[in-house]
């Protein structure tokens, strides 16, 4: 077999069965094999293999009603994941944390939610505001929640704090997860196979929320280089 040929071949296969993945990843009630042929526009047969392909590394699974959906394998990839974005994450928090005297977050959206990836306190400290790792509360809520659905393309139907993220950048709230306490988020930018992600601070000091949105939208700067 001409090696070109073979290398071209098998490059249009891992992008059809990446895609496929994508596809059953961004269906909530899962697909079947003919919506997923139809999505691709391929025979139904080669649909079915690619679905047998991914089931076979535990990607999708097919569940009784014959619809496909998301298999415990993807828990795998997207702690790998995390972990990059976390790696590249920390070293600036740690310094922005220090820098404002005020704890630094990196929450990624995960469902509905927005969920603490990694919390950094400043170094120090007498005093500070925190949360822990693991935590989470809902999309649109709080500055975090309020950058996160920023991130996304904008929807007509979304809240006006959102809308006012987008435009400005960062997003900042008073009180709406942790009573008295300011927040400021700035999402980083997409990246392709990361989920959405912002830098949050949170604060009792006005005088930190004033100088906060610059600096961190110059960490999420930093991180978003580090990944590449």
């Amino acid at each position: 077999m001409d090696p070109v040929r073979s290398s071209a071949t098998g490059s249009q296969t891992l992008a059809r069965g990446l895609r496929a993945l994508e596809l059953v990843a961004e269906a909530p009630d899962g697909v079947t094999i003919q919506d997923l042929a139809g999505r691709l526009d391929v025979h139904r047969s080669i649909a079915s293999r690619l679905l047998a392909t991914l089931a076979d590394f535990r990607l999708v699974v097919r569940t009784q009603d014959g619809r496909y959906r998301t298999g415990s394998g993807l828990a795998a990839l997207a702690a790998g994941i995390q972990g990059t974005l976390r790696a590249a994450a920390e070293p600036v928090m740690r310094e922005l944390a220090a820098e404002l005297g005020a704890t630094i977050s990196l929450l990624v959206t995960e469902g509905q939610e927005a969920v603490a990836l990694a919390v950094v306190e400043p170094p120090g400290a007498s005093y500070v505001l925190s949360f822990r790792t693991g935590s989470r509360h809902p999309l649109g809520r709080g500055s975090a929640g309020v950058a996160l659905m920023a991130a996304g393309p904008a929807d007509p139907q979304e809240p006006a704090a959102v809308s006012e993220a987008r435009a400005r950048g960062y997003a900042s709230t008073f009180g709406e997860v942790e009573p008295g306490a300011y927040g400021v988020a700035v999402p980083l930018p997409s990246r392709a196979g990361l989920p959405a992600a912002c830098l949050n601070l949170i604060t009792h000091r006005a005088d930190v929320v004033d100088t906060a949105a610059p600096a961190l939208v110059a960490a999420a700067e930093r991180i978003t280089q580090t990944l590449g």
